[in-house]
């Protein structure tokens, strides 16, 4: 049986001067009359129980089969295993009111829900994003829910998108202005931001290496090596900087051309705008090359490896004049030693058959036959003299 432990405790005394607050009730309001409607989804489905003489069970069948029409309308009547990764953004007021005819100037990735994925997305995964903003905003479509069914502008401009992606020359001519991707360009930490960080060295990799990232899809060849860690050791980090100096870019600029005037026929007007054109794709691309160039010798020069392979360079030369250092002046390595004895022999078998050699070389002279005749004047092949294998040119 429990035991109660009664405790010895006494309330501190109350300090002087004090004195009860006033009370801060009120008195309960007078009972009024309200109408209560009956409202709210709980009743509205057992007013359609009631109405169709339903049960719960065919109740919830008939709202599932509703709830996958309405997906279906509004374009998410995809299975989850056939989406691959593309999955639902949002539509930004702006986004829903581009003009098609500027369609030059639209985020295709984001026009078609891909801004996620951008140069990355596959071709399924565009086809994929297409049908669903297609089942979404079709004008038909559209004709069934609230709003205006003559909008079909957007459409249009989904249309576009998908025309511009899905042919390989003209999409490649879009991710080589992504507007995305050229807002990022100018966010490149500068050689004070990475010395004055209070750890240089993660920051150098942490700021550098999504940028290197960024400029290898515009690389010809692949794979493109990448910045790596800081234990690379000196062929790797060679290799790096040697990779980026000879960058070999496939960007453009065509899909900036300035488009020649509907319905001008005349022949100077488009030469005009097609030289414009070829003078301002090549300023671009000279100051694109000179951009990455900037880049990559600011990060050599931040590079805290490079400072680590020389250091250890230098420990190395020393090293070894430290290992020289014990050696005794008189006493010669052995291939010193070998090549001077080789030295001696060469020179004493020169003395030894100085005049025969000499004599062997006049024989040889005389055993060659003598050189052909002149050709005749008028004759296009001209004689020459005998010359030594490597010396002749025909």
């Amino acid at each position: 049986m429990a035991t109660v432990v009664e405790l010895p405790v006494v309330p501190p005394p109350l300090p002087v001067g004090w004195t009860a607050p006033a009370g801060s009730g009120k008195p309960i309001s007078s009972l009024v009359e309200r109408r209560l409607l009956p409202a709210g989804p709980a009743y509205l489905a057992h007013v359609r129980r009631a109405v169709h003489n339903l049960t719960f069970e065919q109740h919830d069948k008939h709202a599932e089969e509703e709830r996958k029409r309405l997906e279906a309308l509004n374009g998410n009547g995809l299975n989850g295993e056939d989406d691959l990764g593309v999955g639902e953004e949002k539509e930004t007021e702006e986004l829903l009111t581009l003009d098609p005819k500027e369609w030059k100037k639209q985020d295709h990735y984001a026009v078609l829900g891909l801004s996620h994925l951008r140069y990355k997305a596959t071709d399924e995964q565009i086809k994929i994003a297409h049908r669903k903003k297609v089942l979404k905003h079709h004008p038909d479509k559209k004709a069934g829910v609230a709003g205006d069914s003559n909008d079909d502008a957007f459409f249009k401009c989904i249309q576009k998108a998908m025309e511009v992606l899905t042919n390989p020359e003209r999409r490649r001519q879009f991710d080589s202005v992504d507007p995305y991707y050229e807002l990022l360009e100018a966010d490149v930490p500068t050689a004070a931001q990475v010395t004055k960080a209070k750890d240089p060295q993660s920051y150098f990799f942490r700021k550098f290496a999504p940028v290197f990232e960024r400029e290898a899809r515009f690389s010809k060849k692949q794979p493109v090596p990448m910045l790596g860690s800081y234990e690379a050791s000196k062929e790797v980090v060679e290799g790096f900087y040697d990779f980026w100096y000879n960058f070999d870019s496939w960007r453009s600029f065509e899909y900036l051309d300035k488009e020649v005037n509907e319905g001008s026929d005349n022949r100077d007007d488009k030469r005009y705008t097609e030289k414009k054109n070829k003078s301002e794709r090549a300023r671009r691309k000279k100051e694109d090359t000179a951009r990455l160039r900037g880049i990559v010798d600011v990060a050599l020069g931040v590079d805290p490896r490079i400072k680590r392979i020389k250091q250890e360079e230098k420990d190395a030369r020393e090293a070894k004049k430290k290992n020289k250092g014990g050696v005794t002046n008189g006493v010669k390595s052995k291939e010193q030693q070998e090549e001077r004895r080789r030295r001696k022999r060469k020179r004493r078998s020169g003395k030894r058959g100085g005049k025969g050699a000499l004599r062997a070389r006049r024989q040889r002279r005389r055993r060659q036959p003598p050189p052909p005749p002149p050709k005749k004047h008028g004759d296009s092949s001209v004689w020459r003299k005998r010359l030594p294998h490597k010396l002749f040119v025909a």
